[in-house]
């Protein structure tokens, strides 16, 4: 086994780097900025920096999200079932908005000359209706071809249930084009519903060939083998990511909810918020003992913030989350009704926020965290970085002085919106759950998280936040401590009293050897995998369906009376009902095949951490419920000892971030190294 084992986390504005030494059982961590023109060479830096050499690496990666929503992808074709060739813009008949006259929908990946009608059909039990035309997809293809097209979807009308006209076609595309990249749905997403089984197909052609090369070149580069954080938390081989890369589009988010459940379960914390906010986005996810909570419907590049329906649908197993434009990088400016706005629009690593002083002109969130007192101009990055006070407030003056704002309202009007507009979203997301804020501890983490952790726990009338260790580069860590795992899918709708247990024992051993065989790829061993087997199932007559967890053997038994009674009390505990009289279906089977995480405990570098009084000093920073700037004092967090207590205001500083206590919380040093910040009567709308 190798010594190192590394962890990338590049996102718009920042790459982590956390490195693992499997003797001493120790943490090195590194954060720099990204280079956007080529995100290869801020992970070799980073590394190199640590002087750790990594015997592999697992990335996490937001270029196919960003690719989805900047529509930067490859010139895409599909050919689908004659017919059915507007599906993508039919969708699903609904008006995410019934009231909005003016209402936008996401404009498809593939215009519409580029969707070829192809003659064929299967019937819904995957019988041949209507045979595969051959030459219409050879002139498709050549059509395609001609075109400027690179990549080429294949989605046909029930192929999730016999992908035999895909696979057909896919080789006949293949054979006269080799230079296209070719996929169907039956390999992406083989689950019922055309409309979300094309979207997912086609997207993933879209962003094929951008994903692929990246994680080709980035594994050559690194010349060492290179593993990919999944949207669902697991781990997966370069290799096998490169063939499927719409399942990374929350790669890098997913790896921070994979941290906080890890740390989640070291302390024994039962439902925690897992707030990650870094310098382009912040994401928030939740984990209910010890685990993020794991879908598989997923709207890509939404139009709409808030609005479900105004995205691009996809089917893949992801960790749910919320993702808005709030990050440090995040520009301010006003709207068309003067109103003063934060996002999502990013200055990104280049030319980054103005204090960097790289040429950017616009007033950030960072900015504006500078001017308050809470970033140290010669702390940043550890003191690698020298930040500009005085760019700052030339950019947020700019902003203000249009609007009667000085630069300190500039600053604060800044915080407070997006702290507000992050507070807005964190309200949707845990009210969907079903459940209340003041249920959840919070974590945060990311570079800019834990300085915004106290204004958005009082808005939220939280009770408690923890930064973790390394919270700056918490999704890098992440990626070390999430199991090895794949999951694989397939539909076969079929009422449970008369379900083909012999076809579903095929069908859950064939999924199962394709998992087993990635991991095996992985170097892991037999005896470390397990298998985990879910089953969407509904009442007969319902649109949409539940996950059931099926116990090991009950598929080996046959026992469908056993499954009725634990999809009745699945369903009982979600909607507090059952309907026993109804009958029961099936639609989906899910295998999730994992091994253990290759990092099981973690501890920091003992090397990094500093001699000395833990009181570095004072800078004046402003909170509201003090009456705006105050002399703070600042503590160095590494000279913390354990069982330590602090009352706020406090700045807390370590290399990758800040971890801002206002006056109205306390903070103490936990066995594990986190500190916990508890706040005192929090008010409700409290605001910072």
């Amino acid at each position: 086994m190798t010594r190192y084992l590394a962890g990338a986390d590049v996102g718009g504005t920042f790459t982590d780097v956390a490195v693992y030494d499997t003797e001493t059982r120790t943490l090195s961590l590194n954060k720099l900025l990204t280079t956007p023109d080529d995100p290869r060479r801020a992970i070799v830096n980073g590394l190199a920096a640590l002087n750790m050499p990594a015997g592999l690496v697992v990335h996490g990666t937001t270029l196919v999200t960003n690719a989805l929503i900047e529509r930067r992808g490859v010139p895409a074709g599909l050919l689908t079932t004659d017919g059915y060739r507007d599906v993508l813009e039919i969708g699903t008949e609904l008006r995410y908005d019934t009231f909005d006259l003016q209402l936008e929908r996401p404009a498809p990946l593939v215009a519409r000359r580029f969707r070829r009608p192809i003659r064929e059909r299967l019937g819904a039990d995957g019988s041949v209706v209507l045979p595969l035309n051959e030459a219409d997809v050879a002139e498709a293809a050549a059509m395609l071809h001609g075109a400027g097209i690179r990549s080429v979807a294949i989605a046909f009308f029930n192929s999730y249930r016999n992908p035999v006209h895909e696979d057909r076609a896919k080789a006949i595309v293949q054979a006269a084009f080799p230079d296209l990249a070719v996929c169907t749905s039956a390999e992406i997403a083989p689950e019922v519903r055309e409309y979300e089984r094309f979207s997912t197909c086609v997207a993933n052609a879209y962003i094929a060939p951008i994903a692929t090369r990246y994680l080709l070149e980035l594994e050559q580069s690194l010349g060492v083998p290179l593993f990919v954080m999944l949207s669902d938390g697991g781990i997966t081989t370069a290799r096998a990511a490169s063939e499927q890369p719409i399942a990374l589009v929350e790669s890098g988010p997913a790896a921070g909810a994979m941290g906080a459940a890890f740390l989640a379960r070291q302390a024994g914390w039962t439902d925690v918020i897992a707030f990650d906010m870094g310098g382009t986005t912040a994401k928030l996810s939740l984990i209910h003992h010890g685990q993020p909570h794991r879908t598989h419907e997923l709207e890509a590049a939404r139009i709409r913030r808030f609005k479900k329906g105004s995205g691009l649908p996809l089917r893949i197993p992801v960790i749910e989350l919320i993702e808005i434009g709030a990050g440090g990088g995040s520009i301010a400016a006003t709207d068309q009704l003067g109103l003063l706005g934060v996002g999502p629009r990013s200055s990104g690593a280049v030319p980054g926020p103005a204090c960097y002083g790289a040429g950017g002109m616009d007033a950030t969130v960072t900015d504006a965290d500078l001017v308050l007192g809470y970033l140290a101009p010669d702390g940043f990055l550890g003191g690698r970085m020298q930040l500009s006070a005085e760019a700052a407030k030339t950019a947020l003056h700019a902003l203000g002085e249009p609007l009667g704002l000085d630069v300190t309202q500039t600053a604060v009007g800044i915080a407070r919106v997006v702290d507000n507009n992050m507070a807005t979203a964190a309200r949707v997301h845990i009210a969907e759950a079903g459940t209340g804020a003041q249920n959840y501890r919070m974590v945060a983490f990311g570079g800019a998280g834990p300085v915004h952790a106290y204004a958005l726990a009082r808005l939220l009338n939280l009770p408690e936040v923890i930064f973790p260790r390394g919270a700056g580069v918490a999704s890098a860590i992440g990626m070390l401590v999430a199991p090895r795992s794949v999951e694989f899918t397939r539909s076969l709708v079929a009422p449970l009293d008369t379900l083909d247990w012999g076809v579903v024992d095929g069908l859950l051993v064939e999924l199962d050897a394709r998992g087993r065989g990635i991991l095996r790829e992985g170097n892991v061993t037999e005896a470390e995998i397990t298998t985990e087997i879910t089953a969407d199932m509904r009442y007969a007559g319902q649109g949409f369906e539940v996950g059931v967890t099926i116990p090991a053997g009950l598929v080996t038994a046959r026992d469908a009376a056993a499954l009725r009674t634990i999809f009745d009390g699945t369903y009982r505990d979600r909607f507090k009902r059952s309907l026993d009289m109804l009958a029961v279906e099936i639609v989906s089977w899910r295998v999730r095949v994992l091994a253990p995480p290759s990092v099981t405990e973690v501890q920091f570098d003992a090397k990094s951490a500093a001699g000395g009084a833990p009181l570095m000093g004072h800078r004046d920073a402003y909170f509201a419920e003090a009456g705006g700037y105050v002399a703070t004092p600042i503590y160095a967090r590494d000279r913390l000892a354990v069982g330590t207590t602090l009352d706020g205001p406090a700045l807390i500083t370590e290399a990758e971030t800040t971890c801002v206590i206002g006056p109205a919380a306390s903070v103490v040093v936990d066995e594990f190294g986190n500190l916990i910040m508890r706040l005192h009567a929090p008010t409700q709308g409290a605001r910072s």
